[in-house]
């Protein structure tokens, strides 16, 4: 014992006098550090993916936005984006001119000039078709849900909303069915000529009556103009005919007769 070493004292209370305080320290300080830093990068990845679905919600809602502003191309259709525009509606008042102009062809040879006005959120409010049909010519009855599917939604049901007057002959206007008086109650036109093949449609939103979009609809067809007819002198000949008995504009306000009026005519006694 004399000659041997002596054990030195260790005390648990006191840090101190550990032989291995350099040892355990670090150790926690070390493990401190990765806590600190693995709760770091969780916050980051959160915010990360907090990002990615904000800048998705917003891509989504510009999509659909972005569909509901131009037309949907059919089965068989496609956008023909080097073909020219061929109509315009012709005024000096900057709300004539459409928002877009979309040209879809068909493989059978039919051509179809969109023109398109938007209002608040890119929303369409108004539309004429030009259809100048090939060896596709549908019958009336799909053309008319076409215009439904259009106007409103997919398998959406019209009805007679009465009759107006303009360059092209009487022309006979739809809305929805069961549709009242308000601003959802969009009007919509569907007139077939035969010669040269043509087909014209079209719906209204503008207006705060169905008086206004009936006059909306009215000014729209009057103003119809070819930009160029010269490889279809027919067409010329039509549009040039039409012009000779083109009017005015309608004023929203004037009254409608039983044959222009929106409701259907009331009929006496028992049918």
């Amino acid at each position: 014992m004399v000659g041997g070493r002596l054990m030195q004292p260790f005390s648990a209370g006191n840090p101190a006098n550990s032989p291995y305080p350099s040892r355990i320290y670090p150790a926690f300080t070390s493990v401190a550090d990765e806590v600190c830093a693995t709760v770091a990068r969780l916050f980051v990845y959160v915010g990360v993916l907090a990002l990615f679905g904000i800048l998705g919600v917003h891509a989504w809602d510009k999509l659909q936005a972005d569909l509901a502003a131009e037309p949907v191309s059919q089965p068989g259709w496609s956008v023909a984006d080097r073909s020219h525009p061929a109509f315009a509606i012709g005024s000096s008042d900057k709300d004539a001119k459409s928002d877009t102009y979309v040209i879809f062809r068909h493989l059978g040879g039919g051509r179809k000039d969109v023109l398109r006005w938007l209002g608040p959120g890119d929303r369409p409010v108004a539309e004429v078709e030009i259809y100048r049909p090939g060896s596709e010519y549908p019958a009336v009855g799909v053309a008319r849900a076409d215009l439904a599917a259009r106007m409103i939604s997919p398998g959406a049901d019209l009805e007679a909303a009465g009759v107006i007057e303009s360059k092209f002959g009487s022309v006979v206007l739809v809305r929805q069915a069961g549709a009242t008086e308000g601003m959802g109650s969009c009007l919509g036109f569907l007139k077939r000529i035969d010669v040269p093949a043509l087909q014209i449609s079209g719906w209204s939103c503008r207006g705060l009556s169905l008086s206004s979009r009936r006059a909306d609809i009215d000014c729209m067809l009057n103003r119809l103009t070819p930009l160029s007819s010269g490889n279809e002198p027919k067409l010329g000949e039509l549009f040039a005919s039409a012009e000779l008995k083109r009017a005015s504009c309608a004023p929203a306000q004037a009254s409608a007769s039983w044959m222009t009026a929106t409701e259907n005519p009331p009929l006496r006694g028992a049918f």
